[in-house]
């Protein structure tokens, strides 16, 4: 726990953490970059209009892209992380620390509450959870399979099924662990992801 931070006053910390997450979330690092240093409106030049780093990749390049993916997982590893760290991370507000940078991603504040698929941000999230779970390389086991074995195509349609199978399966992990609060984080971001998805064009990823 964060020094100073008590149970009593602690609530401080959690709100800091879901608000400041909701507003990193929803600065479209993928969208800002290209536009600063190339002038180009990845949101405009692309077939889904999603301000996403793989959208960066194949306009701007993969140097580029990296960096952008690297700040879209960021900014969902930054707050859960400092949960993780700070707080009593297995009370139930984790889940809204969880959700807070995706959804600000996928309905950002300085958007319009437009916004992005939310994959780059989520796997960001787990990386940082692998210190207390594994529940993250479900996921990307999910995204391998349906990808290689069992091909799903178009990337929206890939993604739909691989987050309608991981909330079933992270829900059941979590609750095994003894992490009910994690799994309805887990349970929050797929639905979130579903739906943006669901609502997306084929075009992208």
């Amino acid at each position: 726990m964060w020094p100073g931070v008590s149970d009593g006053n602690g609530w401080v910390l959690w709100v800091l953490l879901i608000a400041g997450g909701y507003l990193l979330g929803s600065v479209h690092f993928c969208r800002l970059i290209p536009l600063t240093l190339k002038k180009i409106d990845i949101a405009e030049s692309s077939r889904d209009g999603n301000p996403g780093a793989a959208n960066v990749f194949v306009t701007c390049g993969w140097k580029m892209g990296l960096f952008c993916l690297f700040c879209d997982m960021a900014k969902g590893f930054l707050p859960v992380f400092a949960a993780l760290k700070w707080l009593p991370w297995t009370r139930w507000p984790i889940a809204s620390v969880m959700l807070a940078p995706a959804l600000g991603h996928a309905f950002s504040v300085y958007w319009r509450f437009r916004g992005g698929k939310c994959i780059a941000v989520i796997f960001g999230e787990m990386i940082a959870l692998l210190w207390h779970t594994p529940v993250g390389l479900i996921l990307a086991g999910l995204y391998i399979f349906f990808s290689v074995a069992v091909k799903i195509q178009p990337h929206r349609r890939r993604s739909i099924v691989t987050f309608a199978c991981f909330l079933p399966a992270a829900l059941a992990l979590e609750i095994f662990l003894g992490q009910g609060a994690v799994g309805i984080g887990c349970v929050c971001l797929s639905l979130l992801a579903i739906g943006k998805h669901a609502v997306m064009k084929d075009d992208g990823a």
